[in-house]
């Protein structure tokens, strides 16, 4: 029998990112439907439904929209991974998925210091609130393995305000060869 599927990103993540943004606390969260997705009630009008749109919501409101990519490109480079996080990371459920998640982000960041290339964004952000359970679970092989993933993943967890009160995800180096003779 497969694995249930994580519930999607929610309300603890919002609040997380409420906070990095340096947001007054007081959003209203609830959740609809089986797949508990996050509503933001408003003051006016209707509520935000979905966790991209709420994000994305709480960046405009902090006045932080380089968050969300500076030029066209970024902006479509950031969308498109926080729908890959969306569809993808809280989509997968097996270890098979995780792999190939792994995988192709590692290929992916192989020449990149975020992943909406040169710039921090929102995607790097919730990608590694996404993948943080995974990350603490692999072992040092598998973090070397995944190196491009791993050399990512520390500098993000370092990045000021965005770890919060998750556990720091050790990387260690060993150095097989040194220069003394």
């Amino acid at each position: 029998m497969a694995a249930a599927a994580r519930p999607g990103p929610g309300v603890d993540e919002l609040a997380l990112l409420e906070k990095l943004l340096g947001l007054p606390k007081g959003n209203k969260y609830g959740v609809q439907g089986e797949r508990k997705v996050p509503v933001l009630q408003t003051n006016n009008g209707p509520g935000l439904t979905g966790f991209m749109t709420i994000a994305a919501h709480l960046v405009k409101q902090a006045k932080k929209d380089q968050l969300l990519g500076s030029t066209a490109e970024e902006k479509a480079v950031v969308q498109q991974w926080l729908e890959y996080r969306v569809t993808r990371v809280d989509g997968g459920s097996s270890k098979e998925d995780t792999r190939i998640i792994l995988k192709d982000l590692n290929i992916y960041l192989e020449d990149k210091v975020y992943l909406a290339g040169n710039i921090f964004t929102l995607a790097d952000i919730l990608m590694y609130y996404g993948l943080h359970h995974v990350m603490v679970d692999l072992t040092v092989q598998e973090k070397e393995k995944y190196l491009n993933v791993s050399r990512w993943f520390n500098h993000i967890q370092h990045y000021p305000g965005v770890r919060q009160h998750l556990s720091n995800v050790i990387f260690i180096k060993n150095r097989l060869y040194t220069n003394a003779h």
